[in-house]
């Protein structure tokens, strides 16, 4: 397995800084009020669970195995990932640098004074405060968002630093949630909730290598160029991806048991995707897209349910 970039503050103290500390935790449900602030939560809670559903209906159905009260902080995380993405990669009538930038500002104001006008800012920040997330990991990710600006090419240092910023601090932030504030365990599943983003993003870019070229002139892999995606190419990718998820798998087992069916659910798209690649040849690849179709996606849910029910995981 490929040694993995660090990422800033990755070991250092996750406590709270002491202002956060003073104000004190806020939920998101207050009892029934129906008004000001809590009546805004539900509102952009529910936001962000439309968003996820609108934008990735795979990732629907893990999040729906999770049990209710992880449901909303992973959906809270998903909304933010998918409107930073979407900026750069699909907002082309806009100036796209401007957007980012005002993404930016918007969501570190919106972490410092625990509120956001915008919906999905305002439900990210309270799961950032809720769970205990590493402001270092945000400022990663975004960093790698604004990368994607005018950035089409990577070396291995790069790519290998794009996907820590893209993906594994993304499953860091989610693994925050699931281990809930259990600091020795999230300390013993960092590594494979590492490598379980990095491989879900490999696929993604192995899926997407077609559109990534044509659509936005980019390619993630190190030193490829397009014309020099070939068989060998496609192996050795492959080969990384699959260590990537045997280290990933590992950890998975591990999760608390209100956790684990969803993040296996996901784990399992994401290798009968990757098996259908592995079975298609380098030049299918690069002309199509290739997807699992929604019945089947339904199947790979109640297989996943089934397995978890019996404890065959």
């Amino acid at each position: 397995m490929n040694a993995r970039p660090p990422i800033a503050s990755l070991n250092a103290n996750r406590e709270k800084p002491a202002a956060q500390e003073q104000r004190g935790q806020t939920a998101v449900n207050q009892g029934l009020l129906d008004t000001g602030k809590p009546l805004f939560d539900q509102v952009s809670l529910r936001c962000s669970a439309l968003t996820t559903s609108a934008y990735s209906t795979s990732f629907s159905m893990g999040i729906r195995l999770l049990t209710p009260e992880l449901r909303a902080p992973i959906h809270a995380i998903y909304g933010f990932v998918r409107f930073a993405d979407e900026i750069v990669d699909a907002f082309h009538d806009f100036d796209k640098t401007i957007l980012l930038d005002r993404f930016k500002q918007d969501t570190h104001q919106a972490i410092a004074e625990r509120i956001s006008l915008n919906p999905i800012l305002n439900s990210f920040q309270w799961a950032f405060h809720a769970y205990s997330m590493d402001m270092a990991h945000v400022d990663k990710f975004l960093a790698s968002m604004e990368r994607d600006l005018d950035q089409t090419a990577y070396d291995r240092d790069g790519y290998d630093d794009y996907i820590v910023g893209s993906a594994e601090v993304v499953g860091l932030m989610c693994l925050s949630v699931f281990v809930q504030g259990n600091k020795d365990q999230y300390d013993s599943l960092l590594p494979h909730a590492r490598s379980l983003g990095a491989a879900f993003q490999k696929i993604n870019f192995l899926r997407d290598l077609q559109a990534d070229w044509e659509g936005l002139g980019r390619t993630y892999f190190p030193g490829l160029h397009l014309n020099d995606f070939d068989h060998n190419a496609k192996q050795n990718i492959e080969a990384e991806i699959d260590r990537d998820f045997a280290h990933a798998l590992e950890g998975i087992l591990r999760l608390p048991s209100n956790a684990r069916l969803g993040v296996y659910m996901a784990y399992i798209y994401y290798t009968r995707l990757f098996r259908k690649i592995k079975r298609l040849s380098h030049q299918r690849i690069l002309q199509e897209r290739i997807r699992i179709p929604n019945r089947q996606k339904v199947a790979l849910l109640v297989g996943s349910y089934l397995r978890h029910q019996f404890n065959l995981l």
